[in-house]
């Protein structure tokens, strides 16, 4: 009997420890996310520039590409300081110079939006309205309100599904590193980025499952991020600057160029029209 109590009081001290380490950890956790919240701030507000209209009409004449933005406030382009460098504007002009015809583009992101958004965002459209790519870029907020991946990646896989089932092809590009946020005391980086690149992976695959195109942005854009926080983020130190939606943009542009691209044999100004899209 007494050879066995110090076996139970160390078992039973070491659960003690072990739990008043994780209360540790969390308090720790919570505090470095509010430091993080005063660090940040909201010094660009919660509206992002209005870029939608007809990108490039003067220089491509013929009807334009249809280009339809979902996600957050990156695909919202908050950070950018002019229109024409936020990231819709930046892959409509890209999108026009490779098929020689203007872009209508049109933004249906919301700065702050969760995947659980998207579906509402696609629902908000006008009736009749078919883009001829739709681009998404999301999963930064769920990282941050700790939804849990698989749900978020069931959400961006019932949109994707919805639109394809429309005729709409998709390139999603990937939740960010969050590792990238100097703005984020350690550790709470450290399981932000793990998180982020979870979140990355249960996209890509569900993506993929509905025929979606993926394009990994914590691997495209990441590492110059990291290097470059200067200049790749905006005053805020969180959403892009017009240099950082540059680079999002040519990683986004040859999957967004690659899905456009007609059947063989069709010239990209000869895509028949589509019935109810509207001209404003």
């Amino acid at each position: 009997m007494s050879s066995r109590r110090p076996l139970a009081v160390t078992a039973a001290s070491a659960v003690a420890i072990l739990g008043a380490g994780a209360v540790g950890a969390r308090t720790l956790i919570v505090r470095q996310a509010a430091i993080a919240r005063r660090r940040i701030g909201k010094p660009l507000g919660e509206q992002a520039l209005d870029a939608d209209r007809v990108w490039r009409r003067k220089k491509h004449p013929g009807r334009p590409v249809e280009l339809l933005l979902l996600g957050d406030s990156i695909a919202a382009g908050l950070g950018a300081t002019h229109r024409r460098d936020t990231l819709g504007a930046r892959l409509a002009k890209g999108v026009a110079r490779s098929a020689g015809r203007p872009v209508r583009l049109r933004t249906a992101a919301v700065v702050g939006s969760e995947t659980s958004a998207l579906a509402a965002q696609v629902a908000s459209l006008p009736a009749g309205y078919r883009p001829d790519a739709a681009v998404i870029v999301v999963g930064g907020n769920d990282v941050t309100h700790r939804i849990p991946a698989s749900r978020a990646a069931e959400q961006l896989e019932r949109v994707v599904r919805d639109l394809g089932g429309r005729g709409v092809p998709v390139v999603v590009g990937t939740c960010p590193d969050l590792g990238t946020l100097r703005a984020i005391p350690q550790p709470l980086r450290a399981l932000a980025a793990r998180s982020s690149r979870q979140l990355a992976a249960a996209q890509a695959a569900a993506v993929h499952r509905v025929g979606g195109r993926v394009v990994a942005l914590a691997r495209a854009v990441g590492p110059v991020f990291a290097e470059r926080p200067d200049e790749m983020f905006s005053e805020d130190r969180f959403h892009p600057s017009a240099l950082g939606y540059r680079r999002t943009a040519e990683a986004l542009l040859p999957a967004v160029i690659e899905v456009l691209e007609p059947s063989p044999g069709v010239r990209a100004g000869d895509v028949p029209d589509r019935a109810g899209v509207p001209n404003s």
